[in-house]
């Protein structure tokens, strides 16, 4: 007994579990890796998909019979090839079979298989299936040798180890999987790019570089369409296997008198409709998307995908198109990891791996074919040579066969009078008698000298390299010709991520700047206009302290440039202002600029383009006018690119502040404007240009009485189609022709633009004006007016003007002037001051701040 006990544990053998666990994980991975998870590069399969088309085919389930039920397939794939359970085999089975997820369906259904809502496919039970015709293309000459077999799990049979595909179908189709340590996502591409860029590779003999493949192929084309959006992920993918790729839906705005709608037609790759519409009723409902009064997806099966989107009277469809780029699945991404198998082991590939192994497998597929088809016409002639012996010598075979008592013995002899093979003597026995008439010996000489051709050209393909290409190339050719088709997705060579300004309509908005610093903007549209000396309406809420000293027009899109009164600049894009109702106070600039506490805004100007339009920045400057009529021209690409807390504009002396900047073009003149009513015109081709933080030279004398001081300049652009106008701070008002302006040297004291009475109160704004704008008025009540320019008289330099704000309360004076974009509107009727309208003789001199262009 003791001994039988030794003798056991003799048998056991100690190990260490540490070295035991990695090396049966490490086993356990590569089975995970090769035989289940990760697809193979030369025919793009997984086994699970490799054996269902192999199953199909022999089974007979092929394009040109009936149907069969799929659980008759499942079963024989499963019995035979893959004991991996019915489910897994089916779900394999049925994405073969669905067009939203295969760019080329490799299995025609016929059933429910499913649908792009997420619905599930019917059970195996109640489904039928069977190969599509690009299918047989990749089972193509499967039984002459072209691969190897193997034996099944359980050595019942044979199966193949890759399919002899004729179509790049790792490209075409893509594949996804995760294994152990390791995961693939491969996108699918367009048949005809694919094969397109197969036909290079193979004309260049393999010396092509990626970019010259993407000649061919441009990007990935998924099943469902939609819009590539950014190429740089496409470009990282074709070069290192690694990429992510921005997918749009593609969704098209259809205007309507009642209401705008968006239309969406397609969809992201793998992205659910059902979820879809249900996350955009979930953001409507949360109220994170506004503008949306109904969702209804009203696709069909002829139709195609068609989702409504209607979009209330007052939102802008193109603003809504963006959010739901933004917060939902219509813009999506796919992330491309092109991890395969080559030669059994798990290698991350760029385009040119991929498409290389492709035609390597071809050639391969090519040549074991041509060697099988070889031996098959050498054997056939072996035969051939036999027969047509015994046709030349047919009354002696025919003698020797009926004096023989057994087969065995007339093959005998035949090998031994004719000097033939064993295989021949028996083929010559075998003959039947119908075959020895002379139209039948005709035939099988035809055959033969056929034959002697086709072994020719067998060799030819197997000894010259050109030549197999060649035949490669035309079988591409083929394919491409006859299942090619055309791109689905299109491609935007864009920005991949969604820039602020797309979640805003570029509308025109009103800018209000308080005396205090609170700022805000306000559509255009919430201004209506009024006739001249309308009392005007209540624009802004302020504290009894405060009131609206600056009013600007910009678009939404635009980037304002905020000048300071100590000389520095800031930036901020419109729709970064904080949006406010015509009442409402705003926002303390402070918090949305750096300031100094004793710093305050004195001019903004509006730029469309900023950083991106290098031409425009390097031909236009900016000019700084300050209170004590220093005057300075300076590049605008020295203000191109802003910085957060802002940079020095110009530097001023002791306690000059900067009161004007303005916008010109090099060929333009200005307008300086004073206090006192005085005025001077100078070109701008005085100025020199100079540096950010210079101080500049004299522009406009002023006069030595203590209290003047430049209030303002202009830019004149086009003295034929504009006018000037001036403003004084108790509303009256005129415009006046520039040409009553003559042109001086900079630096005199000028002309008198407006002379100032107790009745008018000091200059306070020069505009330059046409028939096609407004003004705005606002005083320092918060009261706001705006006028019709068309209105507002020409008059000569010389004279007051006429009232064009009534002032109701007594002491209140009007704080800004803007000039905006006439609209029209119907006027409100409202009480004109006539009393107060009369012209009034004085020698005024107008000019036109430019600093809104």
């Amino acid at each position: 007994m003791q001994e039988e006990f030794e003798n056991k544990t003799d048998r056991i053998i100690k190990v260490n579990i540490d070295d035991q666990m990695k090396s049966a994980y490490i086993d356990y991975a590569m089975s995970v890796i090769v035989s289940r998870a990760l697809p193979d590069v030369r025919d793009g399969f997984k086994p699970v998909h490799r054996r269902i088309l192999y199953g199909m085919n022999e089974l007979g389930n092929t394009p040109d019979k009936p149907y069969k039920k799929s659980a008759r397939t499942v079963g024989d794939v499963m019995g035979k090839y893959h004991p991996h359970g019915d489910g897994s085999i089916y779900m394999a089975l049925v994405r073969l079979a669905q067009d939203w997820s295969m760019r080329y369906m490799l299995v025609d259904p016929h059933g429910n298989f499913g649908s792009i809502d997420g619905d599930m496919p019917a059970a195996m039970r109640y489904t039928e299936a069977r190969l599509a015709p690009l299918a047989m293309e990749m089972l193509s000459d499967i039984n002459k040798e072209t691969v190897d077999f193997v034996s099944n799990y359980d050595d019942s049979t044979t199966e193949p180890s890759v399919l002899p595909s004729r179509i790049p179908n790792l490209l075409v189709n893509g594949a996804s999987g995760i294994a152990v340590g390791m995961a693939t996502n491969m996108a699918p591409h367009n048949l005809t790019e694919a094969l397109n860029a197969s036909l290079a590779y193979i004309n260049a003999r393999g010396e092509i570089t990626i970019d010259e493949l993407m000649e061919h192929i441009k990007a990935p084309d998924f099943p469902t369409g939609g819009i590539i959006y950014g190429y740089s992920g496409v470009r990282d993918a074709f070069h290192t296997g690694r990429g992510r790729i921005v997918i749009r839906g593609k969704a098209e705005i259809e205007p309507s008198t009642l209401h705008d709608q968006i239309i969406i037609r397609e969809l992201p790759y793998l992205v659910n409709k059902a979820e879809l519409v249900k996350s955009i009723a979930e953001l409507v409902t949360t109220k994170r998307i506004e503008g949306i009064s109904n969702i209804a997806d009203e696709s069909s099966s002829k139709a195609g995908i068609r989702i409504v989107i209607d979009v209330k009277r007052d939102a802008h469809a193109a603003v809504i198109l963006n959010k739901l780029y933004k917060y939902t699945a219509l813009q999506s991404s796919f992330s491309v990891n092109n991890i395969a198998l080559v030669d059994g082991r798990p290698q991350l590939l760029n385009l040119k791996d991929i498409v290389g192994e492709f035609v390597k497998h071809r050639t391969d597929v090519v040549t074991r074919r041509t060697r099988y088809d070889l031996r098959k016409a050498e054997e056939r002639l072996h035969i051939l040579e036999g027969r047509i012996i015994a046709t030349d010598n047919i009354d002696e075979v025919v003698a020797i066969i009926r004096a023989s008592a057994r087969q065995t013995e007339a093959i005998e002899k035949l090998m031994a009078r004719f000097n033939l093979s064993q295989i021949q003597a028996r083929s010559i026995v075998e003959m039947r008698l119908g075959q020895l008439t002379a139209l039948e010996m005709n035939k099988l000489r035809e055959e033969y000298e056929g034959l002697v051709k086709q072994i020719e050209f067998f060799n030819e393909i197997l000894t010259n390299e050109d030549t197999l290409y060649r035949i490669i190339s035309e079988e591409l050719i083929e394919i491409r010709d006859k299942y090619g088709d055309v791109r689905r997705s299109d491609i935007v060579y864009a920005s991949e991520e969604l820039n602020p300004e797309d979640f805003y309509a570029d509308e025109e908005m009103i800018i209000t700047l308080s005396h205090l610093g609170y700022i805000k903007r306000t559509p255009l549209s919430a201004f209506r206009a009024q006739s001249r000396g309308g009392v005007g309406s209540k624009g802004t809420d302020t504290k009894d302290e405060d009131f609206v000293e600056y009013i600007y027009s910009a678009s939404m899109h635009a980037t304002m440039l905020f000048f300071t009164e100590k000389g520095r600049c800031f930036w901020l894009r419109v729709f970064e202002i904080p949006e406010g109702t015509r009442t409402s106070k705003g926002r303390a600039i402070q918090n949305i600029l750096n300031l100094d506490p004793d710093d305050r805004v004195t001019t903004c100007i509006r730029i469309k383009n900023l950083t991106t339009d290098t031409e425009y920045v390097n031909s236009h400057y900016l000019t700084f006018v300050t209170r004590r009529g220093t005057i300075r021209k300076t590049l605008l690409e020295a203000f191109s690119r802003p910085r957060a807390n802002g940079i020095i504009a110009i530097g001023l002396r002791d306690e000059d502040r900067v009161v004007s900047v303005l916008l010109s073009n090099g060929k333009s003149e200005f307008i300086l404007a004073s206090r006192n009513g005085k005025a001077i015109r100078f070109h701008e081709s005085l100025l020199r240009p100079q540096g950010r933080q210079t101080m500049g030279v004299r522009g406009m004398r002023l006069e030595e009485d203590g209290k003047d001081e430049v209030i303002g300049a202009i830019c004149i652009k086009k003295p034929d189609e504009e006018s000037i106008l001036v403003v004084s701070e108790n509303g009256y008002g005129k415009r006046s022709q520039i040409d009553d302006y003559r042109i001086t040297n900079r630096g005199a004291k000028g002309v008198i633009t407006l002379k100032v009475t107790d009745k008018t109160g000091d200059l306070i704004e020069i505009k330059n004006v046409t028939d096609e704008h407004d003004i705005m008025i606002i005083n320092k009540s918060g009261v706001t007016i705006r006028t019709h320019v068309k209105d507002i008289s020409v008059q000569s330099r010389n004279t007051q003007g006429v009232r064009l704000i009534n002032l109701e309360r007594r002491g209140d004076e009007i704080a800004s002037v803007c000039r905006v974009q006439a609209e029209e509107e119907e006027e409100v009727s409202e009480d004109i001051d006539t009393e107060n309208s009369e012209v009034v003789e004085n020698n005024t001199n107008e000019t036109d701040n430019s600093t809104l262009e």
